[in-house]
């Protein structure tokens, strides 16, 4: 697991940029720093050494002639067989590493065969000089990060934004469509950032750029397709999740150093820590009460696997003086709670092994989250009419909200109106009240219609799924595993997304995954081969932290209040606004914790990038 940085060479000193934005992910990568410039690109890395620890799998890497330059963030599963390929092919390695598979891999195969054939979690860019060229691809579902910016003639890329801020044609300023798009969101769901001229390239994208006439071209190589198959039955099911699972564990476990496990009370990261037979499991939590303490429940399944639980309890102190530091390194502002307690339990891991498998995926792949029973819940009641749907919806939009008001406001609605994926923070109409600015965002439903489009043939279920895989796993769930554990040099991997899985998940049924009683039905009933009841029956907590409680309480209160009559704050909202929703939750009228957090968390961000000297 490593970190990069590049960009077109139309600057002075460009060994000295390089390496000022090479040291600014030395987070990433504290083993190795290497460097690649000629008139045409500079590229740098930072490397944490996992498979090949010598010397020679040093980055960037080059082919024989050096014609060919790459640097490379991930780690490729199935690279001993795709190197046996190429030698027998005729290629010469000069390393055990698998970016070496890459460069080879590209001279044989060319670009998109090249992305086929592989098997793991990656970000690269290759400098052909033969062909006046650069490639760039991201994995097939995000795990990798890869950011560019264009800022006149110059081109620069890097595993993460803060890299650029280095670079003396870099223009820093806020994108303020993003920022509306996240107060609904809680994350910037599109390819923008929240620098303007900064762009992610997207999960399963890669993307060409002509050095002479500097045309970018993005495109997709690959695309998740559910296909249900009802033939099977779910004794099939399970042996086929049971088998491939256990591939992908072995698969992800490859490795010369030692591998951990994060572990929760949920199936998700115990069958993981079970099927992979690692040494240490790793576990935080909050005080004592078990709705936000997981650790008693980890240490009892350590024990039931026969391991070893590390745990640490993370005090409130701990949680809000970090805060700041954990914005730096998420780049952009993500107001996932969670984020902070991932943190953490990454800094304890780091203190003893460099890599961690964790469960991330299993509920966007399997069907998971319990908002899935959704679809399910609102069938009896869509059989009334739309319009007198319509009608109740409307009337209930002006009531106190409670849990039957905002069930009539759902039943208003079709799926595509109710569902934009696990978090819905601001409506577009809420959010334009709290703005002072104006912006050109679009609506949430300009965002999630091509995937709802795309997936327009399947079941309600199957089509949220698809959603919160494009989307939500993207922007949330895989953006915070990468920063948080990065942050730490720590290599985080997530077998449960692993393409063999994924070509499994797509034929499973919908019957086979969201059932009256539970979520994920046939991953859970092939984890109990592997886990006990109590655990693989459990129902999701996902990572609880309790804001909502710490919100109420005077001096996190005046933290937060102190953070909405900001200065900051009176540039983009109506901060009067803000303090209402404050004063509402913590006189409990409503819970308001999650609009409460997305706010302060672009505060906080804010001050970082654009107050501090970063």
């Amino acid at each position: 697991m490593c970190g990069f940085v590049g960009f077109t060479n139309y600057i002075d000193g460009a060994e000295n940029t390089v390496e000022k934005m090479m040291d600014r992910i030395a987070h990433r990568g504290p083993d190795q720093a290497g460097k690649f410039v000629d008139e045409n690109v500079a590229m740098g890395f930072r490397r944490l050494s996992i498979i090949d620890l010598s010397e020679a799998g040093s980055q960037p890497m080059t082919n024989e002639d050096g014609s060919i330059v790459i640097t490379f963030n991930g780690e490729i599963y199935n690279f001993r067989e795709l190197r046996e390929q190429l030698i027998e092919a005729g290629h010469k390695f000069k390393s055990s590493a698998d970016t070496e598979v890459l460069i080879h891999g590209y001279e044989e195969w060319g670009r998109e065969p090249l992305l086929d054939r592989l098997r793991g979690m990656f970000a690269f860019v290759i400098y052909d000089k033969n062909k006046g060229r650069l490639f760039g691809a991201r994995d097939y579902f995000g795990i990798k990060p890869l950011y560019y910016g264009r800022f006149g003639r110059t081109l620069m890329w890097g595993s993460e934004i803060k890299s650029f801020l280095d670079h003396p044609q870099f223009v820093k300023e806020l994108n303020t469509d993003t920022l509306e798009t996240y107060l609904t969101f809680q994350y910037s769901p599109t390819a923008d950032t929240f620098f303007k001229n900064v762009y992610k390239l997207p999960a399963a994208h890669c993307f060409t750029y002509d050095l002479t006439d500097g045309e970018l071209d993005v495109k997709r190589y690959w695309e998740v397709k559910f296909t249900p198959d009802e033939k099977p039955t779910l004794e099939n099911w399970v042996e086929d999740i049971t088998n491939t699972f256990k591939n992908s564990v072995e698969a992800h476990k490859i490795a010369d150093v030692e591998v951990g496990s994060f572990l929760s009370s949920g199936v998700d990261s115990s069958y993981v820590a079970a099927v992979a037979n690692v040494d240490k499991t790793f576990t935080v939590g909050f005080g004592e009460d078990e709705k936000y303490n997981e650790i008693g429940y980890a240490k009892e399944f350590s024990k039931y696997i026969g391991k070893v639980n590390n745990s640490r309890v993370i005090s409130p102190e701990d949680y809000w003086e970090n805060f700041a530091k954990i914005q730096y390194h998420m780049d952009e502002p993500l107001a996932d709670p969670s984020a902070v307690a991932l943190f953490f339990v990454c800094k304890l891991a780091a203190e003893q092994v460099k890599v961690v498998l964790s469960g991330e995926g299993a509920d966007e792949i399997f069907g998971g989250y319990n908002i899935y029973h959704n679809p399910d819940d609102m069938a009896a009641y869509e059989r009334i009419p739309k319009v007198i749907r319509k009608a109740a919806g409307a009337a209930a939009s002006h009531l106190p909200k409670k849990h039957g008001v905002n069930f009539l406001i759902r039943g208003s609605q079709d799926l595509r109106e109710r569902f934009i994926g696990n978090a819905y923070m601001f409506t577009p109409a809420e959010r334009k009240e709290l703005l002072k600015i104006k912006t050109n965002a679009p609506d949430p439903t300009a965002i999630t219609k091509p995937f709802y489009d795309k997936s327009a043939d399947n079941d309600q279920v199957t089509q949220m799924q698809y959603l919160d895989l494009h989307l939500w796993m993207t922007g949330d769930i895989l953006l915070k595993a990468d920063k948080m554990s990065m942050a730490h040099s720590l290599e985080l991997r997530v077998p449960f997304l692993d393409r063999k899985v994924m070509e499994l998940a797509e034929r499973i049924p919908k019957r086979f995954r969201v059932t009256d009683e539970n979520t994920k039905y046939a991953m859970r009933v092939a984890a109990l081969k592997a886990c006990p009841p109590q655990t693989a029956n459990k129902k999701k907590l996902g990572f609880p932290v309790p804001t909502r409680v710490w919100l109420k309480e005077d001096e996190y209160y005046n933290i937060v209040r102190k953070k909405f009559e900001s200065e900051d704050s009176r540039k983009f909202f109506n901060t009067e606004k803000l303090v209402a929703l404050l004063d509402d939750h913590r006189a409990g009228r409503y819970d308001y914790s999650r609009k409460i957090w997305t706010v302060f968390t672009f505060l906080v961000w804010y001050d970082v990038y654009f107050n501090k000297e970063v």
